[in-house]
């Protein structure tokens, strides 16, 4: 089955392929539903590449992670150690040691990948 995707490679193209992908979209014909996929996975790639997502300090995603299950700072003490540790690694001023990556993992169920490299960046 041959079709055809727009290479993008500029904003031209970026827009030519949001509508071809919006019209599509609409469609139930095999083909037309691979060929979406595939425009799909192009636009993707310049996306990433022009606008490549901002790197997730540690702080941050404790934070989110806090909001996401409705806890307080008091709530971490028994996962990261004392008030005021729990204070420095949400100011930042603290990484994470394996030890606290390991229980906010079991606890919590963060990623432990996306915690050791938030905590690679961290001071």
């Amino acid at each position: 089955m041959k079709t055809e995707v727009i290479v993008v490679e500029n904003e031209r193209d970026l827009d030519t392929a949001r509508k071809l992908v919006a019209s599509l979209g609409r469609s139930k014909r095999a083909k037309d539903v691979a060929r979406l996929r595939a425009q799909a996975l192009l636009l993707e790639a310049y996306e990433v590449t022009r606008w490549p997502p901002a790197p997730v300090s540690t702080a941050d995603l404790i934070r989110y992670v806090m909001d996401e299950h409705g806890l307080t700072p008091a709530d971490l003490v028994p996962i990261l150690g004392t008030r005021s540790r729990v204070s420095e690694v949400l100011h930042g001023k603290r990484g994470l040691t394996l030890a606290m990556i390991w229980r906010l993992h079991k606890r919590l169920r963060v990623p432990a990948d996306a915690l050791i490299s938030a905590s690679a960046k961290a001071p």
